[in-house]
């Protein structure tokens, strides 16, 4: 896989499932603010309802952050739709559902499991020029969670609006940053 790191999104279009309504959701609409695009492999399986269901519980506050959160998988809208109809967990999804039934966005982002037909469990953090700056593949059985993601969001947010400064490991909203310089070489 080549690194999709500080490129930018390639074109799409697509029909969501948001808010009780089908909508369009191009790749125009993640431009502006940031993003996360959350692939996931299908509807009515096992560890992507939880995932769904953590991003759910914690959408407010990436809202409060102004990130926008798409959940993207090869199903239909129409299947999004009939998933969110008969879950509890996936009721409380307030975020678009995009479907991908022909891969277009899948493959876009590289997270295609060809033989399969399914996407890989990959996040990409958009920042508001449309650029990749977190890519995160995890397997098929390993869930992941939207507390650790809020915290790069912050991270990559942080680092964008303060130049010249970055966040060490485990940062945390009102830690300590550093400045890269030649003083620091050899003394972190």
């Amino acid at each position: 896989m080549s690194t999709y790191i500080n490129t930018e999104i390639k074109p799409f279009n697509a029909t969501a499932y948001h808010n009780g309504k089908f909508v369009q959701v191009s790749d125009a609409d993640l431009k502006g603010k940031w993003s996360v695009v959350f692939f996931y492999p299908a509807d009515f399986t096992f560890v992507c309802p939880t995932e769904l269901g953590d991003l759910a519980d914690n959408y407010a506050e990436f809202q409060k952050l102004g990130v926008e959160i798409y959940a993207v998988s090869t199903d239909t809208h129409f299947t999004h739709k009939a998933w969110h109809d008969t879950s509890d967990t996936i009721q409380k999804i307030q975020y678009p559902m995009i479907g991908d039934p022909t891969g277009t966005i899948t493959r876009n982002f590289g997270v295609m499991i060809e033989e399969a037909g399914l996407a890989d469990r990959g996040t990409f953090v958009i920042d508001p020029q449309g650029v990749i700056q977190i890519v995160e593949i995890n397997a098929g059985g390993i869930g992941r969670d939207a507390l650790e993601l809020l915290r790069k969001v912050k991270a990559a947010q942080y680092v964008a609006s303060h130049p010249g400064e970055v966040c060490p490991a485990k940062w945390k909203e009102g830690d300590a940053t550093l400045a890269p310089s030649l003083d620091l070489v050899g003394k972190i």
